[in-house]
């Protein structure tokens, strides 16, 4: 069957900061329509986890617990404090890229070789929203890099109605709201990876109970793990 040129989409509005209450679906407003045929589509990138301010992080340098540090908070200028090096950006960084620029700057003057590793223990900063057919729908926050599974787990699992095969992950990608729908049921058995999830990221679990505009969203996109913006 042709996929209708344009479908309407609807732009998702994310609850305030509070957590633990639902998204009203019926709060979705019409936005551009999307070609869905169009070939302007972004393959699902392999993503790490951008540390925010307010994360904490578990600083390591190996055999040298002096300048090792539990919960460091990034500040609000998106910055931590440490020994001998003094302030050091971390927000919009990886774990990996945060240690290499740590272990760079020890290295100059200090440390021949430093072994350098961070861990992020808490992402106070990094929210998203799960809705659909899930048990308890809401805004929750993430605690470091979350997959896609374990974002559905945190609404305490899918319902009895679930379409496991139809889950869609509403994404901001360079300015532009984008959409990409997974096959839940395959990822549990091993058949596909499983995604991770990004702070603002809006996550909705497939049902015959959806707002119908918004199921046809979901039915006309294929499950390929590409966003395709709107």
């Amino acid at each position: 069957m042709r996929i209708p040129e344009l479908i309407p989409l609807f732009a998702v509005l994310l609850l305030g900061a509070c957590g633990g209450s639902g998204m009203d679906l019926a709060e979705m407003s019409a936005a551009r329509p999307i070609d869905l045929q169009s070939n302007a589509i972004t393959p699902l990138p392999q993503v790490e986890y951008r540390i925010g301010v307010g994360d904490k992080l578990d600083v390591r340098v190996f055999q040298v617990p002096d300048l090792s540090f539990d919960e460091l908070v990034v500040d609000t200028s998106g910055n931590i404090q440490l020994p001998l090096i003094g302030l050091v950006q971390a927000a919009g960084r990886s774990s990996g890229e945060l240690s290499t620029d740590i272990a760079a700057r020890l290295s100059v003057q200090y440390l021949r070789d430093p072994q350098v590793t961070v861990t992020v223990t808490e992402a106070a900063s990094q929210k998203i929203t799960v809705d659909g057919a899930v048990t308890k729908p809401g805004v929750y926050e993430m605690r470091g890099s979350t997959s896609l599974l374990q974002a559905v787990a945190m609404a305490q699992g899918p319902t009895g109605i679930a379409d496991l095969t139809k889950v869609a992950v509403f994404r901001t990608l360079n300015g532009q709201r984008s959409v990409a729908v997974f096959d839940l049921a395959a990822i549990r058995q091993g058949r596909a990876a499983d995604p991770i999830v990004l702070g603002d990221d809006v996550i909705v679990v497939d049902t015959s109970r959806l707002n119908s505009a918004l199921r046809q969203i979901i039915t006309a996109v294929p499950a390929l793990a590409v966003f395709r913006p709107f």
